[in-house]
């Protein structure tokens, strides 16, 4: 089969696009024939160095995917051959605490696509008949893709960790990446009011397209300073965020008291100030989330079909321009996903 795959860690020279095996299909498996998958900034971590990730080269790259059903295992049950499906990246151990209590995404043996296993980026990938779910209708492939890594992160973000109420105020902070999109979707939807932030004016504009009820130019206004005038100095109950140290002291700044702070990434580092004064003082939350469980996930796809909500796609590439879309990535320039078309 045709795979987007690393040879090594570096730059785009890393990545290969040719054939590697036909995955095949175990006990309680189903192998996917794709459609198409998208690029998040897991697939450059691991283009760059994977440090940490434990994984053996060479690696598919890949997490998120939509496609129909190629073969099933022995004991699949629930899926039949042609159905369409989208993809869970994560797959969990199923017997730990964490897996029998519902938490999977919390399980130390958690295993992502495209980062321990082979991935998405590919014509087949094969895995648990349990990290497949049915397709949104009204969703083309690329759409449905998207739903697997950025809504289901927003997702968790939102409702499950920082327990957005529909009359509260949340802060997304990069709109135009996919994370803080889908939260500005999700948000909107359920009633609350949103502001974002960005340094790019064009974003800001498309953003208030999508709902965005304020917008924030962080690179001539300060964001705090900006949140306290539009709120009347009482701040957001929630900020959203996947940038980590550049934002994080205006982030704390702009939390009314008692307010939370969601986070799932650290695009400008990991190590922050703490601010431990005014987080204790003013009684403020700090909440780590990654991903989603599969049954958040189902209840993201239900909700999704039930809204008619759509995912931004920037732009699509198929497979053998997989390059240039990770350069796109790279950027930062993009506003929503950039899907690879697979087949």
């Amino acid at each position: 089969m045709k795979a987007a795959f690393i040879t090594g860690h570096g730059g785009n020279e890393v990545v290969a696009v040719g054939e590697r095996p036909l995955p095949p299909v175990g006990d309680g498996e189903v192998r996917v024939r794709l459609q198409a998958a998208t690029l998040n900034r897991v697939d450059l971590y691991m283009r760059d160095s994977g440090a940490g990730i434990t994984h053996s080269l060479p690696q598919i790259m890949g997490l998120d995917g939509a496609g129909t059903v190629d073969a099933v295992g022995a004991g699949v049950r629930q899926w039949g051959v042609g159905q369409r499906v989208i993809v869970h990246p994560g797959v969990a151990c199923g017997q730990c605490t964490h897996c029998l209590r519902g938490d999977d995404v919390l399980c130390a043996q958690i295993r992502y696509l495209g980062e321990h296993r082979d991935g998405t980026l590919a014509e087949y990938v094969s895995l648990p008949a349990r990290n497949v779910l049915a397709w949104p209708a009204h969703l083309d492939a690329a759409e449905a893709a998207a739903l697997g890594v950025n809504h289901l992160t927003a997702w968790r973000m939102l409702f499950t960790r920082a327990r957005l109420q529909p009359w509260e105020t949340v802060l997304v902070f990069g709109i135009g990446g996919g994370v803080s999109l889908a939260g500005l979707q999700l948000a909107k939807a359920v009633g609350a009011r949103v502001i974002v932030t960005s340094r790019d004016a064009a974003k800001l504009a498309r953003a208030k397209t999508l709902g965005a009820d304020e917008v924030i130019d962080s690179s001539t206004q300060d964001v705090a300073k900006e949140v306290a005038r539009l709120t009347q100095g009482h701040g957001v109950e929630v900020v959203f965020e996947n940038v980590g140290a550049a934002v994080w002291s205006s982030a704390l700044k702009s939390l009314a008291r008692g307010g939370r702070l969601v986070t799932c990434g650290a695009t400008t580092g990991d190590q922050p100030g703490a601010d431990l004064r005014r987080m204790f003082i003013r009684q403020l939350q700090v909440l780590g989330s990654t991903l989603g469980t599969l049954s958040e996930m189902r209840d993201l796809v239900a909700w999704v079909e039930r809204h008619g909500l759509r995912p931004v796609i920037d732009a699509r590439y198929p497979l053998e321009q997989v390059h240039a879309g990770l350069d796109r990535l790279a950027s930062g320039q993009q506003f929503g996903k950039l899907a690879i078309e697979i087949g």
